[in-house]
């Protein structure tokens, strides 16, 4: 007959190279576990260093340290009566690993090695580890000598097998390996195995998750059994967001679900398999009957919803892990600094809904970050007063409609907000152009050439990014208080992709909570937050046009929009976004595609001039990425140049060849058009 076993599998906030931190967060998953009777504790990928150790990975310390961390864990009387499955680096015959670590009383059981690397989008695991190519087959591995006087033992299995107790069997998947069309799971369940986990390091991007469920059911919906998955949660230093989501399945139905965004720290050809046995059993022998599991309903949050709590989240790991005091906002009332500014707001309330609910190492982080070891916060509004200031940088230019917009915001979310006119900056360095040369630049309006008429843009815009360092590295200083604040950025995944902002102006900043977000997915955000949250000042900011507002007004109103600016709408960006970098099209496919796409609207003459606008100003401001402040990843077409889109950044813009061959082929339309 059949038995109950209790498995607990778990997300952890870890930390690359926060060794002390990761192994008490380790260890406090293992005691949850056991609390709940679980006698098998799955932790997600390489969590005893992290996974984002990057470069790290090839230091002999990042090593030394992990089997420093294995040997508290192996003593600490917390890992007891139960198998725990942790994730570190090892090195076997010089050669580098991603694996798992399986031990039980002081024993080690197994290592099984990655397979399957990971090596796409933000992944690079090839560059530190090698896959395990030997398929079935099992090695000894010598353990260090701090190991073998714990447990006694010389070596142990190392490679490709599974845990045979006395009572089921336990295969190992490692993240990628699950995304695989020939995933390990599938012939290690032709061959007994009952029993499937998976340790991820799997990051957020919006509309992620429902891949991610559907890859776990299915992998248990055929030939059935039980499948165990865990994932890394919170910002591991790095410019992802890692979004938990543990949860079990049995035999294709989902029966335990862990939260997707949290402030918590824990949550917590056909071969036979090499099958290592232990003399241990998950289930109990006084079972009653058998409960039967129930399956749940997954609840998949809107993108408008997942805006509002992976990038607060992903905020709020920097700024307790930064050391830092709180943030400073250059708030101009348009849809990408409020976008910013909603996202700490949502911060805030997921801070006071954690503290209510008795989360004490979220007060002690809060208290530690404000400097009042008495603070409890209770209010989202009280608390963005304390740790975000906002500033509206008005030039000759700004109109005030938008200083109002964001005064009205800011006195909606609570931000300590300043009102800076930047005049005088600006005219001091012209006057110092001015002394050298003898002349002064003038705007297009008032007779000046194009080149002037940027000059002049950019000497502003780049006013403000300096003064928005200065008030952030002295506003609390100038209020008695302790600190320094962290500047946030501002711009969006189109204006990056485009290159529609000054290189070193207010998008330059220390982090960026919306550099991977696109405009539309952004203004249906703030109308959530309009209705969620109850901002009615976002509704004004969301009827008036985009706008730089770095030209002269016109008759006191802006007379500059994006939009005109970049000959496309925010919308089309996106189109034309996704195409160059998820179905990886260049000039010519991409305006193959797009004159079907885009034939109700435009002809295939104005779909080629889109595209070759397009493609010009991509090429000409490519550069910029180089620079562009570290961004929340979260749209799978970011062109963050880091490690995610690796491209050229110096081009030739003529593009002449991909543009002759769009001409030709408009011409030929045209030609099979005036035959009909």
């Amino acid at each position: 007959m059949g038995r109950k076993v209790t498995m607990a599998t778990c997300c952890l906030n870890q930390w690359a190279l926060d060794f002390e931190g990761n192994c008490e967060r380790i260890l406090r998953s293992i005691e949850e576990a056991k609390a709940h009777g679980a006698k098998y504790r799955l932790g997600p990928e390489l969590e005893i260093c992290g996974y984002g150790c990057a470069d790290h990975f090839y230091e002999s310390d990042t090593l030394l340290h992990s089997f420093q961390v294995l040997r508290n864990l192996l003593e600490s009387p917390v890992t007891q009566d139960i198998i725990c499955d942790v994730g570190m680096p090892i090195m076997h015959h010089n050669v580098r690993y991603n694996c798992r670590v399986l031990f039980l009383n002081r024993k080690i059981l197994l290592i099984r090695p990655k397979m399957l690397m990971a090596n796409h989008g933000n992944y690079r695991e090839v560059r530190w580890f090698s896959p395990w190519n030997k398929l079935r087959q099992v090695e000894e591995y010598f353990l260090p000598r701090m190991i073998q006087e714990v447990t006694g033992q010389d070596t142990v299995p190392f490679g490709d097998c599974v845990l045979s107790t006395k009572d089921t069997c336990i295969g190992t998947e490692i993240c990628a390996e699950l995304w695989n069309p020939d995933s390990p799971h599938i012939q290690m369940g032709r061959d007994g195995v009952e029993i499937f986990t998976n340790s991820s390091a799997s990051h957020h991007e919006l509309r992620k998750a429902d891949q991610r469920v559907n890859l776990i059911k299915s992998a248990t919906t055929k030939s059935g059994g039980i499948y165990l998955y865990a994932n890394q949660r919170g910002c591991d230093g790095d410019r992802v967001y890692y979004d938990g989501c543990a949860m079990v399945a049995i035999n294709g139905d989902v029966v335990a679900q862990g939260a997707q965004f949290s402030l918590d720290d824990v949550e917590s050809d056909f071969k036979p398999c090499h099958r290592v046995k232990v003399d241990f059993s998950l289930s109990g022998c006084d079972d009653v009957y058998l409960p039967t599991h129930q399956p749940i309903e997954w609840h998949f949050h809107t993108p408008e919803e997942e805006i509002s709590l992976g990038p607060a989240c992903w905020l709020w790991d920097y700024l307790r892990r930064s050391g830092q005091a709180g943030f400073l906002l250059p708030l101009s009332g348009g849809v990408d600094s409020s976008s910013t500014a909603c996202i700490v707001h949502c911060m805030c309330v997921q801070l006071c809904r954690a503290v209510e609910g008795g989360n004490s190492r979220v007060l002690e982080d809060v208290r530690r970050v404000v400097g009042d070891e008495s603070y409890h916060p209770q209010d989202p509004k009280q608390l963005c007063a304390r740790v975000f200031t906002t500033c509206y940088m008005a030039s000759e230019n700004s109109s005030e409609d938008t200083r109002n917009r964001a005064r009205d915001l800011a006195n909606q979310i609570g931000s300590t907000h300043m009102n800076i006119n930047i005049d005088v900056a600006v005219k001091g360095i012209l006057g110092i152009f001015s002394a050298v040369t003898g002349r002064w630049p003038q705007f297009r309006a008032s007779g000046g050439s194009a080149r002037e008429n940027l000059a002049l843009q950019n000497v502003q815009a780049r006013v403000r990014m300096v003064l928005a360092y200065l008030f952030a590295q002295l506003s609390l200083w100038a209020r008695g208080r302790p600190g320094g604040l962290l500047v946030l950025g501002s711009a969006n995944v189109d204006e990056s992709l485009t290159g529609y902002f000054t290189k070193y102006d207010c998008s330059s900043a220390d982090i960026n909570p919306i550099g991977g977000i696109s405009k539309t997915d952004l203004k249906r955000f703030l109308l959530h937050c309009a209705e969620q949250l109850q901002l009615t000042a976002l509704r004004s900011i969301l009827a008036a046009p985009p706008t730089a507002e770095l030209e002269p007004l016109t008759d006191g109103r802006v007379s500059q929009t994006d939009e005109a600016d970049m000959g496309m709408t925010y919308s089309e960006l996106s189109v034309i976004g996704r195409l160059r970098k998820i179905s990886k099209c260049g000039p010519f496919s991409m305006f193959c595609k797009l004159i079907h796409t885009w034939k109700d609207a435009l002809s295939p003459s104005e779909v080629a001039q889109k595209v070759k606008r397009f493609f010009r100003m991509y090429s000409v401001n490519r550069h910029k990425m180089t620079t562009v402040t570290p961004s929340y990843h979260a749209e799978s077409y970011s062109p963050d140049d880091n490690r995610f889109d690796l491209r050229p950044f110096l081009y030739n813009a003529s593009w002449s060849w991909q543009f002759r061959c769009i001409d030709d082929q408009v011409t030929q339309m045209a030609a099979n058009t005036a035959k009909r």
